[in-house]
């Protein structure tokens, strides 16, 4: 029993409801002082196409480009007037209507299923889109916000708008009642937010990757300096085209911005920024309009020079090409490209059959008919108001003229975009009602909330060899064409296509430079650059706090090279190359030696050596030959033999310093002169320690008489020599010397040397020798006067202060000279003070034993002046 009270109660109420719903439907509703009024513009002229169907597709589609305000009477109030109506916008509409009859037509895609269609002109205007998408929603010419008056229709989704201003609010709208939407023009970045538009789809890319398209094509051409004109009242399009720009390195000169609603743009203060600039390119993005375009045209002048590349938003419009053609010859634009055939003979057939006769009531097709063939309309106002728009003399026309006849109708780079969302929506269609074929439909579909899911996984053609699906953000991925603007015969504006870039190709562009017309005389590629092109060898150097792409072009520094124009930075060669001297690539490094074929001192000191070495066995021989004569036996023989084969094995060390040096070269180069000379200057010490024990040996009874002998000289080689010896054996031990590539002391050249291993044994060694030649000079400078005629002490001074005096002077210009100058530093040292002793102590004796052979006897010894003066 109380379920029954419920349920009257409820139908009771669900009866008012439905009562009060036919009443706002039918009647107006008047406000007296409402606290809040909701107000929809009002429209001057209102264009609908309607046909009903099982199922509805609403299309807010732009067909007029723009509004004016408009009143009737003083007293009316105001209300919107469309106007230039755009004959490729038209042409979209057809495309609408001509893809559902069919689609209707068609006895697989959607069987039984009659679609029918709701559109309205949107004007390019936010607010008549809004009042547009109420107008289908409520099924009333009066929108009734959140009501429908059209029980029966079932409306499925929504194709449109061609602008994102006026896509945007029709989004977040239909987002909220649940209404699938594939816009075929908004490119608007702020549309891929899924979760402001979850409904949203589009068959174009955004501006995002139409920006990023353009930036690759400037890029290819060398262009880094630019300029842009952005018709746009917010900072969206202007901020992401400068952040590809500059991803590209890419810098803008000067940007324009151009309000959409703003008819009464001052465009001199343009010229003088446009003329004025460096910059040869300027880039066109953003939605233009006609008086916009119209207004730049007046500045022709400024652009003669100025190539202009126009984005996709203002490419998609031909007659915004033919409305200047002046300024546009000669630019390129980027246009998405689909291989979506449009032409048929079905559609052919269509075409003919639209013209004023057929559709009287067609209020569009009727203002075209006044722009494009300055008909007269049978509405008299109409005709005034329209002469004074677009300044036409108007006259009596048959009306059977063809829509297709028209040059702007139909063009190559014509984009089916609305006829593609047409069509993948009915597909999205067709897969709801297979998916529901399966089960017993009781009642009609309901495609809000569900629509969008089969559009998500829809996959549909966009060229010839790859298919394509709504990627997350609700846009698909496309090729671009790129087309060169052309004067034909007529003076109107001819496209040819140039170029394609393709997003997942290899190479981002394919282009045919060759066939490009350039507004320069010589059809050369313009340049747009802040600064030359930095040639291979040189680096960008920013000037200061100026934009990246002014720049400076500075010589790689010393071992950089690069090898490509406009280098950031500069490369660094490999340690064991160096750049060549344009600094282009790096070759190897020149190696550096004292090289036996490559080097005249290497030469020079061979002949020297080997000269000094033929002389010290020349006068070995002469002391063999002459061993028993006096002053061979007067001045100990056996250390004289000793001291000039250590002077010849001095003189062959040389040997050791030239050629390229190795591990085991370096070890015996120091070691071998080291040893050798100390067992020379010990036999010079020995000698004249000898000299001094014999001198002290010829008083009677003298102790110095047990110490005269060869033990004695002996001993001192021995024990001398031996210390010398330790300490070489010592320094091969704990650090021995090694070959070693100096790469850094001369730029390009890497010196081939002996690294020491330990610089205390080297001086070690060295001073070894020093402390014996001092030893020897000073005990030699005090035996000097001691009264013996074969007395070598005065010789061995000489030589001794000779080794000194090289030795003291090499230490120095060793340490200031590298490379190969440090090895021949050594070697004069050694060959000087090799020389000394040989020349000092065996000269004057070879040249008595030659020469002077009367001196050579006993006699002598004893009484130097009795032979003398015999």
């Amino acid at each position: 029993m109380l379920g029954a009270i419920a349920l009257s109660l409820f139908l009771l109420k669900l009866k008012y409801l439905v009562g009060l719903i036919v009443i706002i439907c039918k009647f107006p509703i008047v406000f007296v002082d409402p606290a809040c009024r909701l107000s929809i513009i009002e429209a001057y002229e209102e264009y609908e196409y309607i046909h009903e169907g099982d199922v509805t597709i609403g299309g807010i589609l732009t067909v007029n480009s723009f509004i004016i305000p408009f009143t009737e009477s003083d007293e009316g109030p105001d209300s919107l007037m469309c106007v230039s109506a755009m004959l490729q916008f038209y042409r979209q509409l057809v495309d609408f209507i001509f893809a559902i009859e069919k689609i209707n037509n068609d006895p697989i895609l959607l069987a039984n299923v009659t679609l029918g269609y709701h559109i309205y002109d949107s004007c390019g205007d936010p607010r008549k889109a809004v009042r547009s998408v109420f107008q289908i929603l409520s099924g009333t010419r009066e929108p009734v916000p959140n009501y429908s008056c059209v029980g029966k229709r079932n409306i499925a989704g929504f194709i449109g708008d061609l602008t994102s201003d006026t896509t945007v609010p029709i989004a977040q709208i239909l987002s909220l009642f649940g209404y699938a939407q594939i816009s075929y023009g908004a490119t608007g970045s702020l549309l891929s937010n899924r979760v402001a538009f979850p409904y949203f789809f589009r068959t174009v890319e955004s501006d995002n990757s139409h920006y990023f398209a353009l930036s690759k094509l400037l890029k290819y051409f060398g262009w880094t300096w630019v300029g842009i004109i952005i018709f746009s009242e917010n900072n969206e399009d202007l901020k992401l085209l400068s952040h590809h720009l500059s991803n590209n390195g890419i810098c803008v000169e000067f940007h324009i911005k151009i309000h959409n609603y703003n008819t009464d743009v001052n465009y001199e203060p343009y010229k003088e920024i446009i003329q004025n600039s460096l910059t040869s390119v300027i880039v066109f993005c953003g939605t233009a309009s006609m008086h916009m375009i119209g207004g730049l045209s007046l500045l022709s002048d400024a652009f003669s020079t100025k190539t202009i590349i126009v984005s996709f938003t203002v490419a998609a419009n031909s007659q915004i090409l033919d409305y200047a053609p002046k300024l546009f010859m000669g630019c390129l634009g980027l246009l998405q490209y689909f291989s979506y055939s449009l032409d048929s003979p079905e559609r052919r057939l269509f075409l003919e059959t639209i013209y004023p006769l057929k559709y009287p009531k067609d209020k569009l097709l009727e203002n075209i008919w006044i722009r494009y063939y300055s008909c007269l309309s049978e509405d008299q106002d109409k005709n005034t108001l329209f002469a004074k728009i677009y300044k036409h003399k108007l006259q009596n026309c048959t009306g059977w003229e063809r829509i297709s006849h028209l040059h702007q109708f139909d063009n190559k780079f014509y984009s089916p975009r609305v006829l593609l969302s047409v069509n993948t929506m009915s597909r999205a269609l067709h897969d709801i009602h297979v998916s529901h074929s399966k089960q017993a439909l009781t009642s009609k579909i309901v495609y809000k909330f569900q629509l969008h899911y089969y559009l998500r996984n829809i996959l549909y053609d966009i060229h010839e060899d790859k298919t394509s699906v709504f990627v997350e953000n609700g846009e698909p991925i496309s090729q671009y064409l790129i087309y060169n603007c052309l004067l034909d015969m007529d003076g109107r504006i001819a496209v040819t296509n140039v170029g394609l870039f393709i997003p997942w190709a290899p190479s981002d562009q394919k282009m045919h430079k060759g066939s490009i017309r350039w507004k320069t005389n010589n059809s050369q590629i313009p340049r747009s650059q802040c600064s030359d092109s930095c040639l291979p060898g040189y680096r960008k150097a920013p000037r200061g706090r100026t934009k990246a792409c002014c720049y400076d072009c500075v010589p790689c520094s010393e071992g950089e090279i690069s090898n490509i124009t406009d280098s950031e930075n500069c490369i660094r060669c490999p340690d064991m190359e160096w750049p060549t001297n344009k600094k282009r690539w790096c070759t190897a490094k020149r190696i550096e030696f004292l090289s036996y074929s490559e080097d005249v001192i290497s030469v020079l000191y061979l002949m020297f050596s080997a000269i000094l070495f033929l002389i010290t066995v020349l006068v070995l021989g002469i002391f063999i030959k002459y061993q028993d004569s006096p002053i061979v036996r007067a001045n100990n023989r056996s250390l004289s033999f000793l001291l000039l084969v250590s002077i010849k094995l001095s003189f062959l060390s040389v040997f050791l310093f030239l050629g390229r040096p190795v591990d085991i070269t370096c070890m015996l180069r120091n070691i071998t002169f080291g040893i050798t000379f100390s067992i020379a200057v010990s036999s010079l010490l020995a000698k004249t320690i000898m000299v001094y024990v014999a001198f002290k040996a010829t008083k009677p009874g003298s102790s110095w008489r047990k110490w005269v002998g060869v033990k004695l000289s002996n001993s001192v080689v021995l024990f001398c020599s031996s210390i010398q010896i330790i300490i070489c054996m010592t320094w091969l031990a704990i650090s021995p010397p090694f070959q070693e590539l100096d790469l850094h002391t001369y730029p390009g050249t890497i010196i081939i040397q002996c690294n020491e291993g330990s610089a205390i044994g080297f001086y070690s060694v060295i001073g070894y020798m020093g402390l014996l030649a001092a030893v020897s000079f000073v005990l030699a400078f005090l035996a000097r006067t001691l009264p013996d005629s074969f007395n070598e002490a005065k010789y061995i001074t000489f030589s001794m202060l000779l080794f000194c005096s090289v030795w003291i002077t090499m230490i120095p210009a060793y340490l200031s000279t590298k490379g190969k100058n440090t090895v021949c530093v050594e070697i004069f040292a050694i060959l000087t003070s090799s020389a000394g002793l040989l020349f000092c102590i065996f000269l004057p004796k070879c040249f008595i034993i030659l020469f002077r052979p009367e001196r050579n006897i006993k006699l002598t010894m004893l009484g130097r002046k009795t032979i003398i003066s015999m």
